[in-house]
């Protein structure tokens, strides 16, 4: 595995990259803005309904400077909102498909209202607020004159996208049927135990993603802003995620009709460390990379324009990476932004986008950093390590620093002491947010066996439509740091011999391997993508006039 790990970071992170840095932008830009500009040219051809709503998961319930290639966002907006052909858009209650248990990332952010958008061929949106709504999602669709209909029969056509859909309808069938079922037996692993919402409906669920789900990539862009990462940092699992889905051959596909998903293979590391002007704090490069990047898929390709970008997700571990969603609104609205950064008073939106663990593969493996002793030979209570970053650190170094021997609290480590082996020591370790939500000392303790103690305010864990953390973490509100110590001392041995027994069991889920293994980090984004992918329904919109 060390092997093959040194191969891919030398693809991912070689010197040759940096050195022609300059020259690969300038050879993507060219084209981005060639394209761009005969797309707005070319102007809309078509109209189009949308309909975007909130839905619940499967099982329970609860809840840089430069000048820019795009004038303004108005422009873009405009640029990017028609579709090629007439579809309806539906992002349904997984109600009517699973069971009215179902998996949910538990989270206090309230719906958001469902909105219809008409995109009439002039660029002119007729917004339908004033439809009113129910609970369950139902089909709406407004009244059509038949002058928008080419051909009548289109409507008994079944078109590659149907065959799709249909596809995706047995696979929340069978997902239905298994939350109320005996689990399948693997060979290889089948979930269990309290650490998953509903392991069955879960197990089904990955199942049907192994079996069907396919991606497209787009293969526009040149490296370093495209199809690369960092492959040693905190921001590692951008640069994993992008080359372990272009090298994948059972997700992935080359043809873009078969595809359920679309990925924009950019990377949010790679365009602050080339696009960004340091300590400018101007996001506009970046912005207006993203929609250059964005304008030329959507010329090319119809799929973008096809959903208003609803099938389509990217990927960024870098704190930044919400911002750079907001280029164009479609990608922050409508698509499947999988972050890091979690935070749902900043927009993170756990029904339709995804949170994954921020990894810090320091020499782009986890080879050494997997393992620890049993509950018994961990002599401290509690451990954590690291200087003031954000606005939680400074409370709980002002309390608990120096100042207790169960609970080590350190703002640096002295010499000779290992940060690894202290986590191996300690039956918690504290995980505190920094300036964003996201810490990689939570996926740390994960690693070395050490019950997670989550401080953080808006964090959506990752994972969470399938995994149950309150079964294997402990989560202490800011307000509570005081009585941390407390907080920890009143879980039984008992309880915490089984909290750290599940930490190990769902450990998999957060490794990183070279290539890919079933229920890994890797196929755990995947499937996080394929359960949104299974909410967003396309329809012809002749099938129900």
């Amino acid at each position: 595995m060390g092997g093959v790990g040194k191969k891919w970071c030398g693809f991912c992170c070689s010197s040759s990259a940096s050195s022609s840095s300059v020259k690969l932008l300038m050879f993507m830009v060219a084209p981005l803005i060639v394209v761009s500009g005969l797309f707005s040219v070319l102007g809309p051809l078509t109209s189009n309904w949308v309909v975007l709503s909130n839905y619940p998961w499967l099982c329970g319930s609860s809840t840089m400077p430069t000048s820019s290639p795009v004038s303004s966002e108005k422009e873009s907006k405009k640029r990017l909102d028609f579709p090629s052909q007439v579809v309806v858009v539906e992002v349904h209650s997984m109600e009517e498909a699973t069971s009215d248990d179902s998996m949910l990332n538990r989270s206090s952010t309230p719906p958001h209202a469902i909105e219809s958008i008409h995109v009439q061929p002039n660029g002119i949106k007729e917004d339908m607020r004033n439809v009113s709504m129910s609970g369950r999602m139902s089909s709406i669709v407004p009244p059509m004159n038949e002058s928008h209909v080419p051909n009548m029969k289109a409507r008994r056509d079944y078109t590659k996208l149907d065959r799709l859909e249909a596809g995706l309808r047995r696979a929340r069938a069978a997902i239905k049927e298994a939350n109320h079922g005996n689990q399948t037996q693997d060979n290889d692993y089948a979930p269990v135990g309290p650490m998953y919402r509903c392991a069955n409906a879960f197990y089904r669920s990955y199942l049907e993603m192994e079996k069907q789900f396919k991606i497209f990539v787009y293969e526009e862009g040149q490296p370093p802003l495209f199809h690369n990462g960092p492959c040693k940092s905190i921001y590692s699992t951008e640069g994993y995620f992008i080359h372990g889905i272009e090298m994948n051959k059972q997700f992935r596909t080359r043809d873009p009709d078969k595809a359920h998903v679309f990925f924009l293979p950019f990377s949010v590391t790679m365009l602050v460390r080339y696009v960004y002007v340091r300590d400018s704090h101007d996001f506009s490069p970046i912005k207006h990379t993203v929609t250059d990047y964005v304008n030329l898929v959507a010329g090319k390709y119809p799929f973008w324009n096809r959903s208003l970008a609803s099938d389509h997700f990217m990927l960024a571990c870098h704190d930044w990476g919400p911002e750079t969603s907001r280029s164009t609104p479609h990608l922050h609205k409508n698509s499947i932004r999988v972050l890091c950064n979690a935070n749902t008073s900043e927009g993170f939106n756990p029904t339709k986008d995804v949170s994954f663990p921020e990894i810090n593969l320091q020499t782009g493996s986890i080879q050494g950093f997997i393992g620890g002793p049993s509950p018994s030979r961990r002599p401290i209570l509690a451990f954590f390590a690291g200087g003031l970053h954000g606005p939680i650190r400074p409370v709980l170094l002002e309390h608990w620093e120096n100042k207790d021997e169960d609970i080590r609290v350190h703002r640096y480590l002295p010499k000779g002491i290992s940060y690894y082996d202290m986590m191996r020591k300690s039956k918690y370790c504290i995980c505190p947010s920094g300036y964003e939500v996201a810490s990689p000392r939570v996926v740390e303790a994960i690693y070395a066996g050490c019950v997670p103690v989550l401080i953080s305010d808006h964090y959506v864990p990752p994972f969470s439509d399938v995994l149950n953390w309150k079964s294997f973490s402990v989560e202490v509100p800011v307000k509570d740091v005081p009585n941390l110590k407390k907080i920890l001392m009143e879980i039984s041995p008992r309880q915490h011999i089984r909290m750290q027994r599940r930490v190990v069991q769902v450990r998999r889920h957060f490794e990183v391997h070279y290539p890919p293994r079933r229920f890994d980090v890797f196929h755990m984004i995947l499937h996080s993508v394929w359960l949104r992918r299974l909410n967003v329904r396309f329809r012809n919109d002749f099938d129900v006039l």
